[in-house]
């Protein structure tokens, strides 16, 4: 019993990373940013070489008006005219439809472009997909792209509690460093 118990955990363990090998990966500091084309809250398409010759802070959110979402964009939001003056512009992707988006920015005031992302394409290419309660969702991931179209960092799985602030330091040292 004790042999079929143990060879059932491996089962499981050895399915679970089987699970997560097949999830794509982020895509690597120094690589060129995928690129990508979705609706804003606008519903305009947006596309990553409308930025070229910005600094990009692309962020992937699991849903709008939940609560650690909601942290992060008004962190966003707060900080925008420090990323305006460093030539950066803010990029929200979350597997939401373009309605929700905009309710969200109408509800929360965000002047930002948040992409509707629901065929999870996006999210698949930058590695950013997580499962939560029988769901497909964006996982909460951040990438910082110079004016080039090249990933310069990689923030996985952020807090949104200070991650606008630590964007913009490490922006700042990135931008110095040139």
């Amino acid at each position: 019993m004790k042999a079929l118990s143990v060879f059932f955990l491996t089962l499981v363990f050895t399915a679970g990373f089987a699970v997560a090998a097949d999830q794509p990966q982020p895509p690597a500091t120094g690589t060129p940013a995928p690129a990508f084309s979705l609706p804003s809250q606008e519903g305009t398409p947006v596309s990553l070489d409308q930025f070229k010759g910005k600094w990009v802070v692309l962020y992937f959110y699991p849903k709008d008006f939940t609560q650690g979402c909601t942290i992060e964009a008004h962190n966003f939001q707060r900080d925008i005219d420090k990323y305006t003056a460093k030539n950066a512009a803010i990029v929200g992707v979350s597997v939401d439809n373009v309605d929700s988006h905009k309710g969200f920015c109408t509800k929360e005031g965000l002047n930002f472009k948040l992409l509707a992302d629901p065929d999870h394409t996006v999210v698949g290419k930058y590695g950013s997909i997580m499962e939560y309660n029988g769901m497909t969702l964006a996982a909460r991931n951040t990438f910082l792209i110079d004016p080039n179209g090249v990933i310069k960092k990689v923030y996985l799985k952020v807090s949104p509690q200070g991650h606008s602030e630590e964007v913009l330091a490490d922006l700042q040292q990135l931008q110095a460093a040139k």
